[in-house]
């Protein structure tokens, strides 16, 4: 789960033909300086494609049962493959299509390169694949294409045709290394994820004056072939778990962090592009739209750039001023101005009777509000003053409102305390400083302002004098005033307001990013906590006069009595007897108390018996899990559901004691944002934290795995390329028919498609001791004994023909029940047959999986050869092997949730009368935040780790991830440096991670 750090980009212009690469619009032109007169400008249209289409479509559907039903019968990796030619491939560096060519010559057929070049627009029908001997596969194997060295071919998402390779090795700059190389091929073995045609084709890319794959690195600083890769396996419906787990080298080995933030970056630039389209549209209808302004509606990248092209055509706005002055016929004026001044004679002008033409004052302040407007929507003026404030020192300054709201507090406006007189400087602001004024000033209590230094209006005004907006001719000296007025008048009244809103709208959207990923990472690492498996329970929803609620969970997760009792009404000495007879009773050693109301005397309550040996011969222990949303889910209807009848005080209590028992399994039910770990979350947008926190658990779930035959409906949703309805269709399915004996029972499931068992596979788990039962109890084979054949299907799947006459159905197919030791396995089924070689390299059995015997040939056979060789040999490629070799050497029971640390179990407490400066002292981290660690000592007030004192060098390797920050749940050892008794408030260094 460990951050991957940035990769640097490299600056190398990709080379995207037209023809090839439709779905991504080609980069703005050069600048207007050439532009004389606005000539007219129309964007490239695109050749129509759309008569050829349904004949793609018509020869597809025809195609699909077939080669579904020839695809179940492979053997072998090179079989059942569909070769499909794109006309939009994505370019991955140095791909060769003569090398594609040869490599896929193993009784396929791809159309020649001409053909392609010609019907870019229609794909060739997919060819009917033949089944292929294992003498062939082998012959595959070693077959090397001509000219190039051989690279490892991919197991993973790879494009149905030929990719593109980059126009020139030579763009690259000497002493610069190149792009990294990758070999894609169409899928050696298993099922090929196939990228339609029309994949990336949205117009609202395609139409845009800019590239979105060179934006999209741009922004994130990703390399271009990775952005395009990306952009094409979101295209095609693949989940971020299954590409992280299966797509590695596709995406450069990226973690789930940041493909969630090129996610959201792509789709704020789709969405950009929506709304532009949406915005030329409306403006068309109204007659208005001009060359230029389609131009400069083309360039918008963002919103706000938008917002200031798009704003005086709104309906029912008044006009701007330049429009007003257009309307008299004040533009012709204006452009003379700059072209020709000496043919220009302001007098001409004058309407008496006209107003705005009445005075010569009149007329020349109509054509400085006309060159205002041009200046200020001009693409190079922009992009100028852009970069001089990159260079220049903008602050950015809040204080205290003069006329503050009736309704705001005193006591908020001391919240604000620090910010009533802040100026710092954009680039070193941090994330939780902007969304703390941004909060000040929603509710009145600051005033916000962005400070640009006057050093930058004058430099920017000399520029455009001297160079962009300098007239082509001698201008006499009232008409150079005019120009000197116009930019003056441009940078004040449209130009400033812009680069504010920019600045605020930048640093605010980072802001709320960082919110959003700082949630999701603590998120994660509360779902990842380590379980307590085995071990019966007492949770414990503390209270004063409603009592205790008791609950006793077996270590199946089962409510074996539930109780409510009274510690802190006079009933203490009554009440223990009470504790104690249900502690050995059933036979209990662990309790479990909620944060919430009387956690701290509750859990006084406990030490002190525990520190009396009250509860001898028991050697009971106590630890403190937080209860946010407990009181939430129980009275949903999943917790009616599941716990029928049961009060829903003590569903609190039985939500608390499973949380350390399976965190995974119980917080999955509760909303994300009502756990409680986020910062300023009631202040971001609330669509992308719902997305990015169901995204957190969806990867989470999926890593963990679930076993499909004992699983909740409300667990199995979460799995990667399910929903709701999926999930309520497989436990309907298996409450009909049964367990689940292997995975490619899932196709039989109702609205589980090819697309989804693709993406939801790998994350299922079987457990094969259950099966082996089950099927000895029906008399039917062993998993154990089963020995693969190369004529059966990946998952040992055999298919018998259908009744003539019959209608093809999902059921149709009749499949043998039969057990597959790898469904319990994190490899996924399209690499089963690589895993059935590389055990035949080994020389290892399906019976092996998860011993030491396994481990020790896998160990011994790589030392030897080496996993690059290996991989090659096995034509796969290095990220898929490593997962094999990993599924075939754990354990049947691994569980990577090891690794994260388990709840602090205690048996005294502390309390802050026993703190003093220099105490050292273990805690648990409650909560991280962009400004520190909040952490609980166990002194009922949670202590605060400035995230100055977390540095690299008090972490340990394993932890120093992308934000050098800690998770919820993580053990830490740390010393007190200050105390301050008024305002519960205790900071603390940190010291070590335990």
């Amino acid at each position: 789960m460990s951050s991957l750090p940035r990769r640097a980009k490299l600056k190398v212009q990709p080379a995207v033909p037209i023809d090839e690469f439709s779905s991504f619009s080609e980069l703005s032109s050069a600048s207007e300086e050439d532009d004389k007169e606005d000539s007219a400008w129309e964007p490239q249209k695109k050749v129509p494609r759309n008569p050829k289409q349904p004949v793609c479509k018509e020869s597809k559907a025809k195609r699909a049962p077939r080669g579904k039903k020839n695809t179940l019968k492979t053997s072998d990796g090179l079989e059942g493959v569909v070769v499909k030619e794109l006309n939009n491939s994505v370019l991955i560096a140095d791909v060769d299509l003569e090398d594609r060519k040869n490599k896929l010559d193993t009784g396929q057929t791809l159309k020649p390169a001409k053909t392609k070049r010609k019907n870019s627009a229609q794909s060739p029908s997919a060819p009917r694949t033949k089944k292929l001997k294992v003498e062939e596969t082998n012959k595959a194997s070693n077959f090397k294409s001509e000219g190039n060295s051989t690279e490892t071919p991919s197991t993973s998402t790879l494009w149905q045709g030929a990719c593109k390779k980059e126009e020139d090795e030579d763009d690259c700059i000497s002493g610069q290394s190149p792009l990294k190389k990758i070999k894609t091929e169409s899928c050696p073995q298993g099922q090929p994820v196939r990228f339609p045609a029309n994949a990336s084709n949205a117009t609202e890319e395609a139409e845009m004056n800019w590239d979105i794959v060179q934006v999209l690195s741009e922004r994130t600083n990703i390399e271009p072939w990775v952005c395009g890769n990306i952009i094409r396996l979101f295209n095609d419906d693949n989940t971020i778990p299954f590409i992280v787990r299966y797509r590695k080298e596709l995406i450069n080995n990226l973690d789930a962090d940041y493909l969630r933030e090129v996610q959201q970056t792509l789709e704020e630039l789709r969405a950009v592009a929506k709304k532009v389209r949406g915005t030329i549209q409306k403006i068309k209808k109204e007659g208005k739209m001009s060359e230029c302004l389609l131009r400069a509606l083309l360039n918008c990248k963002t919103f706000e750039e938008l917002e200031h092209v798009s704003a005086p055509y709104k309906t029912g706005s008044k006009g701007t001023k330049a429009q007003r002055a257009r309307q008299l016929g004040l533009e012709e004026a204006a452009r003379t101005l700059l072209e020709n001044p000496g043919m220009l004679n302001l007098l001409s002008y004058i309407r008496p009777s006209v107003k705005g033409l009445s005075t010569l004052q009149d007329i020349e302040t109509g054509v400085q509000h006309i060159l205002a407007d041009m200046i200020a929507k001009d693409k190079e003026t922009l992009d100028f003053i852009r970069k001089l404030c990159q260079n220049r020192y903008i602050a950015i300054q809040s204080s205290l409102a003069k006329v503050s709201s009736k309704n705001v507090n005193e006591k908020d406006v001391g919240k604000f305390h620090l910010y009533q007189n802040f100026s710092c400087n954009i680039r070193n602001i941090q994330h939780h400083q902007i969304l703390a004024i941004n909060r000040g000033e929603n509710l009145k209590i600051l005033t916000v302002k962005v400070n640009i230094p006057d050093g930058v209006k004058n430099e920017f005004c000399r520029w455009c004098i001297q160079n962009r907006w300098r007239p082509r001719r001698f201008a006499r000296p009232e008409l150079m005033k005019i120009l000197h007025n116009s930019i003056d008048d441009s940078f004040k009244r449209l130009i400033y307001p812009l680069l504010c809103r920019e600045f605020r709208a930048k640093l605010t959207s980072d802001a709320e990013k960082e919110s959003v990923m700082m949630f999701g990472r603590n998120l994660r690492q509360l779902l990842l906590t380590n379980p307590v498996p085995g071990r019966t329970l007492m949770g414990v929803d503390p209270g004063y006069k409603h009592g205790c609620k008791l609950a006793i969970i077996s270590p199946t997760s089962q409510i074996l009595h539930t109780d409510v009792v009274y510690l802190h009404c006079g009933q203490g000495f009554h009440e223990a007897e009470k504790i104690k007879r249900l502690l050995l009773n059933f036979n209990c050693s662990t309790v479990v108390i909620g944060n919430g109301t009387a956690c701290r005397e509750t859990e006084a309550y406990f030490a002190d018996l525990i520190m009396r040996n009250y509860f001898a011969p028991l050697d009971v222990v106590y630890c403190i899990v937080s209860e946010a949303g407990a009181s939430i889910y129980s009275v949903s209807p999943e917790a009616n559901k599941e716990m029928p009848g049961l009060d829903p005080n003590l569903r609190s209590a039985v939500s608390i004691a499973r949380r350390v028992q399976d965190p995974l399994a119980e917080l999955v039910k509760i909303e994300p944002k009502h756990i409680g770990v986020g910062m300023y979350q009631h202040d971001v947008s609330q669509t992308l934290l719902k997305a990015t926190l169901d995204s957190v658990v969806e990867e989470c779930v999926s890593f963990v795995g679930v076993d499909i035959n004992i699983c909740s409906e409300v667990l199995l949703r979460h799995i990667a390329g399910l929903n709701a309805n999926r999930a309520k269709n497989i436990i309907e399915w298996r409450e009909k028919n049964g367990p689940f004996i292997n995975r490619e029972q899932l196709k039989k499931v109702k609205g589980l498609g090819p697309k989804s068992f693709q993406q939801c596979a790998g994350f299922i788990r079987i457990n094969q001791d259950y099966i082996r039962k089950l099927c000895s109890s029906q008399h039917t084979e062993s998993a154990g004994s089963s020995q693969r054949v190369a004529v059966t299907s990946p998952a040992g799947v055999e298919v018998t023909s259908e009744k003539p006459g019959k209608k093809k159905s999902k059921t149709a197919a009749n499949i043998v029940l039969k057990p597959d030791p790898l469904d319990q396995t994190c490899i996924h089924p399209e690499s089963y047959n690589i895993a059935m070689r590389f055990l035949s390299f080994i020389g290892g059995t399906l019976c092996e999986i998860g011993k030491l015997e396994m481990q020790q040939k896998i160990k011994s056979f790589l030392e030897k050869e080496g996993i690059e060789k290996l991989a090659e040999r096995l034509q796969t490629t290095v990220p898929t092997l490593q997962i094999i070799i990993d599924g075939l050497s754990q354990s049947e029971s691994f569980d990577f949730r090891t690794d994260f640390s388990q709840p602090d179990f205690k048996r005294s407490i502390v309390c802050l009368q026993d703190l003093e400066v220099g105490t050292i002292l273990t805690g648990k981290v409650e909560n991280a935040t962009l400004f520190g660690i909040f952490v609980d000592i166990g002194v009922g007030i949670t202590g605060l780790i400035p995230i100055r004192n977390v540095t690299e060098a008090k972490l340990s390797k394993t932890k120093r991830r992308r934000s050098l920050g800690l998770g919820p749940g993580e053990r830490v050892e740390v010393r007190v440096i200050n105390i301050d008794v008024p305002r519960s408030r205790i900071t603390l260094d940190l010291i070590r991670v335990l």
